[in-house]
Parts: structure tokens; sequence; C-alpha cells
């Protein structure tokens, strides 16, 4: 139940939907019962007396209260479902918000698969419990202690003898959940990771058809599905194990009622019409309690449910800001002092030691290796990670005094693998302006060399991208992301990789339109390509997370460096090149 205490704040200030439809519950059950006692009566008074002219009344009576348990039940389910419909959508709006503060960190092991299995199936999970188990549970026990009452009216020692088989299936019952929780715990991570292969798949469905790999993925599919069968099976087993034993408790006791109330019955100490009335009751105990195993069952999935969404609600969040966090505009001088960082604890340190100073307004190229640590610098600015040692200061002040949302918009970031949303040419551009003006847009657009392409699609600025902007080429993808960028207006600028995936053409014509756009920026650029950065005012070369070069170009070039060896290899390869079409 720890579960179900930890996440109290999200169904308990609508228990008054609960409470109310519990009293509509009462009155259910209550009539419920209601029905053999009319059972008996008619037997009783009605046949073994013959006064039939109480027909018509008791057949009034049960009219009216079938009519009243309609009412009852339509208000007991509706509101039932409307106390677990507004709890989850509570819970589920704070997992999303939950979701939009952890950092990267958590996300560099959490599966996409995985978190959308937890915010759909285990929410809804979760959801059923609270409109239909805690509900369920409720009835169970009330038609138990309800028809007990009648009985324990009808006759005392026929009452004990049904109460004598309830003890077993209580046994059999908590026997059932202690096995089927874990079970359902295993189901539930299986399920997770089944997701996860097939959102995989469909996002690198281009890489599995261009090395035809789809015998393997289907194998790996296979296997994981093959685990979530298992474990489903391992369930039913769980479930055929333990039902015909309740079953059976419940035959035994049936037949033990006949026996003996037919004897009482035979000497006089208990009415024909009491023993058939008995006959129904007993089922009301032993219908409810063979039903409990499902309630268990609901409650053993809800609680792995639970659980795996506490874990998100849970997790520890990296980058928290300070209570005392400022919001103001920033300048863009920003400085690193003997900065490390490393991702994962005793893994390799993907920063050492980092330390240069860039002004407000300066260009500062990063350039190196993959995995040089290029990236790891520019997150660091933008605090998405924090750093193991040394501190990162932007205007002088560490990133950590800043609010996150003034932080971040002060830095225009334009990753080497741009994200396009599935909207408009037009929402994407302004999605960090949001009210930006439709002149604005198309500034930005031209001057990341943008605007000509959009105009030749059906819509232009209102054409409709697909998922992840698919439609686009790699190229046209990233000049949205800058256009997106530009509309920011940020103190610092963050171009990572970002003509990464566009023609030589085009990158001249990005860069002298950046060239205006960076004016009065902080720009890091990140590039493989020395034409990217050479005119930065300082450009510093990375190796295994260390500045082993810095300088602008020229000086670089005559220190006959790695610098030097990276423009050897790109430039003497162009030259190769041409001199080839020369001789053609």
């Amino acid at each position: 139940m720890d579960t179900f205490k930890k996440l109290k704040q999200f169904y308990w200030p609508f228990k008054k939907y609960f409470f109310i439809s519990l009293i509509f519950l009462i009155l259910v059950t209550a009539i419920t019962v209601v029905y053999p006692i009319i059972m008996q009566q008619t037997i009783d008074n009605v046949v073994l007396k013959a006064q039939y002219e109480l027909i018509p009344i008791i057949a009034g009576l049960f009219i009216i209260l079938m009519v009243v348990k309609g009412i009852a039940t339509y208000f007991h389910q509706y509101l039932g479902d409307l106390f677990g419909i507004i709890s989850v959508y509570k819970l589920r709006n704070s997992l999303y918000k939950k979701l939009q503060v952890l950092s990267f960190r958590y996300y560099d092991n959490a599966k996409t698969g995985d978190l959308m299995s937890r915010l759909t199936a285990d929410v809804d999970g979760f959801r059923f419990f609270l409109s239909m188990g805690f509900s369920e549970l409720i009835r169970i026990t009330l038609l138990i202690l309800f028809s007990l009452s009648v009985m324990f009216y009808y006759s005392i020692p026929l009452a004990l003898v049904t109460m004598a088989a309830m003890p077993f299936l209580t046994i059999v019952v908590f026997k059932f959940d202690k096995r089927v929780h874990p079970a359902f715990r295993k189901i539930r991570k299986s399920f997770g990771k089944l997701n996860t292969r097939v959102q995989e798949n469909i996002s690198g469905m281009n890489t599995v058809k261009s090395l035809s790999r789809e015998d393997f993925e289907i194998d790996r599919f296979s296997t994981n599905n093959d685990r979530y069968r298992n474990n489903y099976l391992d369930t039913a087993k769980i479930w055929a194990k333990y039902f015909p034993l309740m079953e059976l408790i419940g035959d035994i006791c049936a037949v033990a009622l006949l026996a003996f109330g037919g004897y009482l019955v035979i000497v006089g100490d208990l009415a024909l019409g009491e023993l058939v009335a008995f006959f129904s009751l007993v089922w009301y105990i032993l219908g409810p309690l063979m039903n409990l195993g499902f309630v268990i069952n609901q409650f053993s999935q809800a609680k792995a449910s639970g659980e795996r969404l506490l874990e998100i609600l849970e997790a520890e969040e990296d980058i928290v800001e300070k209570e005392n966090a400022i919001n103001t505009s920033i300048t863009g001088h920003v400085t690193f002092n003997n900065v490390s960082l490393t991702y994962v604890e005793n893994d390799d340190t993907a920063l050492k030691n980092i330390s240069f100073d860039a002004p407000s307004g300066k260009i500062i190229g990063l350039i190196g290796a993959t995995g040089s640590g290029k990236t790891s610098i520019t997150q660091l600015i933008t605090r998405f990670y924090e750093p193991e040692k040394g501190e990162v200061l932007v205007d002088g002040k560490p990133v950590a005094d800043y609010t996150l949302k003034s932080l971040r918009k002060a830095i225009g970031f334009v990753l080497q693998e741009p994200f396009l949303f599935s909207t408009t040419i037009r929402e994407n551009i302004a999605y960090g302006t949001p009210g930006i003006s439709e002149s604005q847009i198309i500034d930005a657009a031209k001057r990341a060399q943008a605007h000509d392409f959009i105009m030749e699609m059906p819509e232009g600025y209102d054409t409709l991208l697909g998922e992840r902007g698919m439609g686009l080429s790699g190229g046209q993808k990233q000049r949205i992301a800058i256009a997106r960028a530009i509309c920011i207006n940020p103190s610092i600028l963050i171009l990572d990789d970002a003509t990464s995936a566009v023609d030589m053409e085009t990158e001249f014509k990005i860069q002298q339109a950046l060239k205006e756009v960076m004016k009065g920026r902080t720009s890091f650029i990140i590039a493989h390509r020395i034409s990217s950065l050479k005119h930065a005012d300082e450009i510093i070369v990375l190796e295994d997370g260390k500045i082993v070069e810095r300088g602008t170009h020229d000086i670089l070039l005559n220190n006959a460096g790695p610098y030097q060896r990276i423009y050897d290899i790109q430039y003497q390869d162009r030259e190769e090149i041409m001199s080839a079409t020369n001789n053609v």
C-alpha cells in the first residue's frame, strides 16, 4: 500500500466523488441483499400459504427496487469513473511536467518506448483500479457483511457452517496475491521493453532498410515478444492454479450448506424459503470472495504500474534551480575555470580542466575529433549538465545563479541533428518565441537561407511537416533550425555542426548571413570543417577532453600542431580532387 500512499496526492483531493459514489454503492448492495428476502417471502408466504393476493404487492416492490437500483448504479459507476479519470488527469500532467524538468543525464539512460508505456499503459492501469478496484473491494466487503447479517437472522448454526469456509478462501486469496504481484511487475517491464523495440525500429527504419537488417530486427522483436508472452503465461499459470482451488472450496461449502440446511428444514428448525434464500446468500459471500482474486489482480497491476510511475516522479533532478536564482538579461560573456565533466560515474572524463574566456560578442570555434568534448562544453553553458569540478560563468556569475528559463532564453542552440515538430514550418521557426510577427519569421528564414525553398513548398510557411521533419532534406531541416535560433535573438549563439548537412555553396551563403547575426553575440561554432570556423576570434582545439591548442586560424596554421594537420588533410583532399578534375 506504500505505492498508493505515495500517490495519494493525486486522487485524495477528489475524494468527494469517491465517497458520493460509495453512498450509492451501499444502496445498490443493500437492494441486492433484499432479493433473497423477497424470494423467501414469496415461497413461505405466497406459495406455501397460498396467499396469492400478495403477488401484486411483491411484484410492485420488486419493480420499484430494480428502478432504484438502476438509478443508484448509474450514479455509482459515473462518479467512480469520474474519480479515476480526474485523478489520473492530474497524475499524467505531473508525470509530463516531471519529464520536462529532468536533466539530460536522466534521458541518457531512459528508453523512449518504456517512457511512453509508463505514460499510457501504466497510467491507464492505475486509473482502472481507482475507478473500479477500490469500489469493487468495498462492494465485496459490504455484500459479505450484509449477507452474513441476514444469514445469522435466519439461522445461526447454518451461518457458522458457511463462515467455516471463509478462512480457507482468504488464505488462498492472499497466497494468490503474493505470487501474482511480482508476475505483473515482470509483465509491465517486458511491455515497456517491447514498446522500446517498436519505437526504435520505426525511428530507425531508414537505417534498417538501407543495411538490409529486416530479419535481424524481426528476430530482436520476437525475442522481446517471447519474453512478454512467457511472462503472461507465467501469470496465467498462477491463475489456473489458484482459481480452481477457490471454486472447490466454494463448492464444498455449498454442498455442506445444502446437506445441513436440508436437515434443518426436515426437523422444522428452518423454513424452506429461508433455505432457498440462504443458498442465494451463500453465493453472495463465496462469489465475492472468489472475485476477490480478480480485485487483487487489478490491485497488483495497479501497484506494479504505480511503482513504475513513481520511478519517474521520484527521479532525482540533477539540475535544480536555486531559490534565489536571478532572472535578468544576459550579455553573453562566458568563462570556464578548470572545468571537468564526467557523464557516468566511474566512466572516462569527458572534459578535463577546461579553462577559457569568451568575452561578449566574440566568436569561439571548437574543433576536434568525435568525442573530444566539443558538445560537452556547450551543454555546460546551457546547464544541461553540472560540471564535476570547476565552474562555468556567464557575465561573471555561475550559471547556477540564473533561473533556467532566463539562462536558456539567452542561448540560441542549433544542433547537429535538429529536431522539428509535426506542425507547420511557421510554427517550427517560431517555436522558441511565441507571438513573433510574420515579418520576423520570414526575415529569420532569409538569413538562414531557408526562405526560397520554403516558398517552393505546396503551402509555403503553412506546409505541414511529417514526424521529425519528414519530407525535408537534412540541410533544409538545419536551415529551419537556424532560423528558429535567429528568432530567439540570443545573447549566446551555439552552432553545433549546424552546417554539416548542407553543400559548400549553401554553407557559404549561410555563413555570410550568420556573420550579420553573430554581430554583438557570443558565438560558439562546433565544426569539423575548418571553413566553418576559420573566421572565429579564437579557435580551441580539443583532444580527449583537453585543450591542446588555441588561437586564431592564422596563428594555429603556423604552430605545426593538430589544427594544421586537420587543415592539411581537408585542403589536401580538396586540392587532389581539383587536380584530378583539371586533368580530366
